[in-house]
């Protein structure tokens, strides 16, 4: 278990997540990352305070909607090719705290197709709302 999941500000918060969302992406600093795209492997957990996704009345307003998620990290991805997944990860993260009801979120990218020896190569990164 990580330890970030042990912060007493989690206490009070849902985990929200997407798996294994596996996207082509222009993505790397070597000659053959960017002679074309690349399979990428995005992680996404968003932690919101029950007060804000406890859902009264079973609608989707009450929510942070898995649509956002999705849609912040293909967005990313379609603005055109990143040197770095620390820059990948950082700017997904920036755009998820960006909605209110968000607390905190951990990002993780890897690409498993760099070293055929390597099951793959990746970066995370956990955030506060500050």
């Amino acid at each position: 278990m990580s330890t970030w999941l042990l912060d007493p500000r989690l206490a009070h918060c849902r985990r929200i997540f997407l798996r294994e969302v596996v996207l082509d992406a222009n993505i790397g600093i070597h000659a053959f990352e960017k002679a074309g795209s690349q399979r990428l492997v995005i992680n996404v957990d968003l932690f919101v305070p029950y007060a804000v996704s406890t859902p009264k009345h079973d609608k989707i307003h009450e929510v942070v909607d898995y649509d956002f998620v999705r849609t912040a990290v293909r967005r990313r991805i379609a603005e055109g090719h990143i040197n770095l997944q620390e820059t990948l990860v950082d700017d997904i993260a920036r755009a998820l705290l960006a909605h209110p009801g968000v607390a905190a979120v951990r990002v993780a990218s890897e690409k498993p197709d760099v070293y055929e020896d390597v099951e793959a190569v990746g970066v995370e990164v956990f955030h506060f709302k500050e």
